[in-house]
């Protein structure tokens, strides 16, 4: 398992999905966490799970907030330090998913997507770059199986992910030489909130899920604790000597071709 006592982690998206998953498991690893998300009591939640998980009362921050407000994210990164002292792990892990095809996407609705997914990991590494840089920490972006490949429907979701996957690429070469990682995971389907709050009902959102059967390699979705676990690898001193990498937490699904 991973060693992460002492390190101080925000983790961004934290109130659900795979972001409160990567939380408490971090805890559980000796982290001391800040949670960041727009919903405090699912926050509160989460804190307590992580509490749950080993931290101490001291050692889980909330700090609840929209990180598409540039404040917001000065206010996460001011409080983390003022709380804790340090910044050693960014872990940005916020994001929504936007449908629809070209011919009707609406440029609000393209912009809301690259406005979380994508412009809000460029401020918050920016924001948190000066105190990783004294930690040699490290960032983790979740990314999505769909950085690397293509799905109708989908677009401006995929451009985004393309887009954190380049951000990752390019910002590990800038700052390698400061001692500074940063590295992505690529998720396939994994059972979150992500699909229904995109707008897919239930009996849809049942039969996709189904439908993961036939599209993932292993033969089924992913589980939240099956992403938490390769961040806390990445962001950990196991891969001290990984940078630069968007590794596919897909099931299979990025190596599959139709037949």
């Amino acid at each position: 398992m991973p060693n992460l006592s002492g390190k101080v982690a925000i983790v961004t998206g934290a109130s659900s999905g795979i972001g409160a998953a990567t939380a408490e498991h971090f805890a559980s690893l000796g982290a001391r966490v800040v949670l960041a998300g727009r919903n405090e009591d699912r926050l509160k939640e989460v804190a307590d799970k992580c509490h749950a998980a080993g931290a101490a009362a001291d050692q889980v921050l909330t700090v609840a907030g929209d990180v598409c407000k540039e404040e917001y994210c000065q206010q996460l990164v001011s409080d983390t330090i003022k709380h804790f002292g340090q910044l050693d792990i960014l872990v940005n892990s916020a994001g929504v998913l936007v449908g629809g095809p070209l011919e009707s996407l609406s440029l609000e609705q393209y912009d809301k997507q690259m406005e979380i997914n994508c412009r809000s990991v460029v401020c918050l590494s920016q924001l948190a770059i000066p105190h990783l840089v004294k930690t040699k920490g490290n960032i983790v972006n979740v990314s999505s199986v769909t950085g690397t490949r293509s799905f109708p429907g989908v677009m401006a979701y995929c451009m985004s992910k393309s887009a954190v996957d380049q951000l990752t690429r390019c910002a590990a070469l800038e700052l390698a030489d400061r001692g500074v990682r940063v590295n992505a995971v690529n998720p396939g389907v994994i059972i979150t909130e992500l699909h229904t709050r995109s707008g897919m009902g239930p009996e849809k959102y049942k039969n996709f899920l189904e439908h993961c059967k036939s599209t993932h390699a292993l033969g089924r979705p992913g589980e939240v604790m099956e992403v938490a676990k390769p961040i806390a690898f990445l962001a950990s001193g196991d891969a001290s000597f990984i940078t630069g990498q968007t590794l596919g937490v897909d099931g299979g699904r990025s190596v599959m071709c139709p037949r």
